[in-house]
């Protein structure tokens, strides 16, 4: 391994802060603020032309604290709860605090630049889906075994779960049209999910999934 290589993937000192409840707390305090005041939701969102005309350009880190119903915001951050603690305490908490913001803000610039090319200048991306998807990504490396429930119900591996969300966004991005879901958002999260593994942390993720196949699941 090179210089270049070692200084990129340094571990960080090992430490666990439940910085994932404390994000929860964040999002659900700026969720309320928001509720109380449209224009601080206006001034947190991803919006193409606010951030290229009146240099919005902490937009890209902030959207994903804006959340823009009940429903979005409790849906995102009972996945955070779910799978945030314990990948945070596998990670260390400054790696997965890492790993969430940086998948989050660079899914942020990815969608910003996708709404540009394409045009699609009136859309405000909020909430965390991008970083949540990123956070499923790595849960489904550190732990490819365990049994999660699909809507409460359905059991299956972690891996699976992952590849099946994948592709449901895909499809959806294809030929879902134009909604209230950034397929698109999601899909980026799970890329960049990937990058970080790949360049910070040294592995890959399609090999684990691809092994966890010929391994027995366990019970």
């Amino acid at each position: 391994m090179n210089n270049y290589a070692r200084g990129i993937r340094k571990p960080f000192p090992y430490t666990f802060r439940n910085f994932s409840l404390i994000l929860i707390g964040i999002n659900v305090t700026v969720f309320f603020l928001t509720m109380m005041s449209s224009r601080l939701s206006l001034y947190l969102s991803l919006n193409p032309v606010l951030f290229l005309r009146n240099h919005f350009y902490w937009t890209p880190l902030t959207y994903m604290f804006v959340h823009a119903s009940m429903n979005h915001i409790l849906f995102n951050m009972l996945g955070l709860f779910f799978f945030g603690p314990q990948l945070e305490e596998r990670m260390g908490s400054w790696e997965f605090l890492t790993y969430y913001l940086g998948t989050g803000v660079l899914t942020g610039i990815a969608s910003l630049l996708v709404y540009l090319f394409t045009g699609y200048t009136r859309v405000f991306l909020m909430g965390a889906s991008g970083a949540l998807f990123a956070v499923l990504l790595a849960y489904a490396v550190y732990f490819p075994f365990s049994r999660v429930y699909l809507f409460g119900i359905i059991p299956m591996q972690t891996t699976v779960m992952v590849t099946l969300y994948a592709g449901i966004e895909i499809f959806s991005l294809l030929f879902g049209g134009r909604g209230n879901v950034a397929h698109s958002a999601h899909l980026f999260g799970l890329l960049f999910g990937y990058i970080y593994f790949r360049i910070r942390l040294g592995s890959d993720p399609v090999r684990v999934f691809k092994d966890s196949r010929n391994n027995p699941w366990k019970r």
